[in-house]
């Protein structure tokens, strides 16, 4: 691949679609946790018996309010890293007609991504509690507008399909499946069909465990699949692949059925503080994550979103995997020393 002088980026170039929501995030003890049966790295969605938890999480001292959501946390680092031209990357996701909607809006401008939301006033905007215990996170995500989105009201519109078109590379994390696979696979194919470059994210447990029939409808079209070690062998479980060995699970995965033969499945698993795992052509290679100092992990929630935000913002810029990898450390690096998935005004990567 190319490097060296890139061409400059245009608009829309990076494309994204999932569950935008407010982040509340406060820090908790382990009583709270066990009070609402929560576990110390789970991300789960809100049932009924969480009603209570996001009215006193909101009590706690130090709440803070960011805007969350996986994939457009995603996006958002990859345009933080890209820097310029503005709104290369593109996002879709349903919000509703209220306050913490209009915060998502502008937090959304404020990082430069063109943001094209569904807006419906049935549903209000989706919130996610993020229970912060030490440098571990447990979050609750309360989807309500985000399970809105209706590929045939916003998706199919020309005006936003074009932007779809304008695409190179896409991102939808997992956890879109549970609420629109049918806008997800229009994207895949078309991505598929156009020899471009489609990734997605296991992202949670539950996704492999009972979203698996519409994330095996996908898989075809996968270029790249993202993961962490928990949802790797959470994966391979289901799948019955019969190891626990994250680079054997890293192979088999690559090796699933696919589409776009001019493309070979990329499979990128990360691990915390221990190495990323990848598929580098043939063979799986591991890279080693920058040092950082236990003391310095301010809150470990977003660093596999930024990870991947990292990544894309190299992927788009056609750099080789080893390069896309290194922006993926440093820009996880950067969120893990600071609360919510937030950023310094500019990226010190070289």
């Amino acid at each position: 691949m190319s490097t060296g002088m890139t061409t400059a980026l245009s608009e829309n170039t990076l494309f994204g679609m999932g569950n935008p929501l407010l982040d509340i995030s406060a820090v908790v003890d382990k009583d709270f946790l066990d009070k609402f049966g929560l576990k110390l790295n789970d991300q789960i969605l809100a049932e009924e018996h969480h009603k209570a938890l996001f009215e006193e999480i909101v009590q706690k001292s130090k709440v803070e309010y960011h805007a969350g959501g996986s994939t457009q946390n995603s996006v958002k680092i990859a345009q933080w890293m890209i820097q310029e031209p503005h709104k290369v990357a593109t996002f879709f996701g349903c919000i509703g007609t209220d306050r913490f909607g209009e915060i998502l809006k502008k937090k959304a401008e404020e990082a430069h991504v063109d943001a094209h939301y569904y807006e419906q006033n049935e549903e209000p905007t989706g919130t996610c509690a993020a229970c912060i215990t030490g440098d571990n996170r447990s979050l609750v995500a309360n989807l309500a507008a985000a399970n809105c989105y209706k590929k045939e009201k916003h998706l199919d519109l020309d005006s936003n399909w074009e932007l779809v078109k304008k695409a190179k590379v896409y991102y939808i994390a997992g956890f879109f499946l549970t609420v629109s696979p049918e806008s997800i696979l229009k994207v895949a194919k078309h991505a598929s069909e156009n020899n471009k470059i489609f990734c997605m994210n296991l992202s949670a447990p539950f996704i492999s465990q009972f979203f698996k029939e519409p994330l095996m409808k996908v898989m075809p079209y996968v270029d790249i699949l993202f993961g962490n070690e928990t949802e790797a062998a959470t994966f391979a479980k289901e799948l019955g692949f019969e190891t626990d060995d994250i680079a054997e699970i890293a192979k088999k995965a690559q090796n699933l059925p696919k589409e776009n033969t001019k493309r070979q499945r990329m499979v990128v698993f990360t691990q915390g503080k221990d190495d990323t795992v990848a598929t580098v052509g043939e063979k799986v290679t591991r890279f080693p994550v920058l040092d950082i100092d236990q003391n310095d992990i301010v809150d470990t929630n977003g660093a596999g979103d930024a990870f991947v935000g990292g990544f894309l913002s190299s992927l788009v810029k056609e750099h080789a995997v080893e390069e896309c990898i290194r922006a993926g450390h440093y820009s996880a690096n950067v969120i893990i020393r600071r609360v919510g998935c937030t950023f310094p005004e500019k990226p010190d990567f070289q």
